[in-house]
């Protein structure tokens, strides 16, 4: 694995867990947003850690973390990412993957062989705004198929999206909402300008409460949860 960064300790990443988060480098989106560049661009890469390093930490940390989140970048490039998940999964450890859902063989291989615990997916627009959004050629139908095997999968799973003015609207959300009717969580999370991958978007700006509001009530029903963070 490309292990960019390890963080020892969250309580956020994995819902209702302790948990230690592992970044891999690398990814095939190129969203301006994007707030982890030191990830996603290789003119940015640091070091990696060992896997071995990482493991043995994680040996060390039994029976007070209980779990352990993959994210990155985009996990699913990773071509040691089930051996990697295998041995996480061997130290006990329940496992949650996010991921931009680019690779449905990938999640399948993972589901298959019961490696994972949580899925959280990045659902980055309506799809046929994801080219323009992501930057990348990615095909509407390979995040279609992400989508309907994550709901099929029978364990906790939420989707996502970050909303950046400019880019997505209320409308979006709605049609997006539309893509995931009946998933149990749909977290809409407010872009807030930090280190973005494309440093125009420094200036960009999320939409209103109120818009976010609206977005919220006119979903409730078709989903289990709407959150805004």
């Amino acid at each position: 694995m490309k292990i960019g960064s390890l963080q020892k300790v969250s309580l956020i990443d994995y819902p209702g867990k302790i948990s230690a988060t592992v970044f891999a480098q690398g990814c095939n989106f190129a969203c301006p947003y994007c707030h982890n560049p030191e990830l996603v661009d290789p003119g940015s890469y640091g070091n990696c850690l060992p896997d071995e390093e990482v493991l043995s930490y994680l040996e060390k940390r039994k029976g007070k973390l209980e779990a352990v989140t993959i994210t990155g970048g985009e996990p699913s490039l990773q071509p040691d990412l089930l051996s990697f998940a295998k041995d996480v999964k061997a130290l006990g450890y329940l496992i949650k993957l996010d991921t931009n859902g680019s690779r449905p063989e990938t999640l399948y291989q993972l589901l298959s062989e019961k490696l994972l615990d949580y899925i959280a997916m990045d659902i980055k627009a309506p799809l046929s705004k994801y080219k323009a959004v992501t930057r990348a050629p990615v095909s509407s139908g390979t995040i279609r198929k992400s989508i309907e095997m994550i709901m099929s999968s029978g364990i906790g799973y939420e989707f996502r999206t970050t909303v950046v003015a400019s880019l997505l609207n209320v409308a979006d959300l709605l049609t997006i909402g539309r893509l995931i009717k009946n998933a149990p969580l749909y977290v809409m999370q407010r872009y807030v300008p930090s280190k973005p991958l494309d440093k125009n978007f420094l200036h960009e700006t999320t939409l209103s409460t109120e818009e976010f509001a609206a977005a919220r009530k006119a979903l409730a029903g078709k989903i289990g949860a709407v959150a805004i963070r």
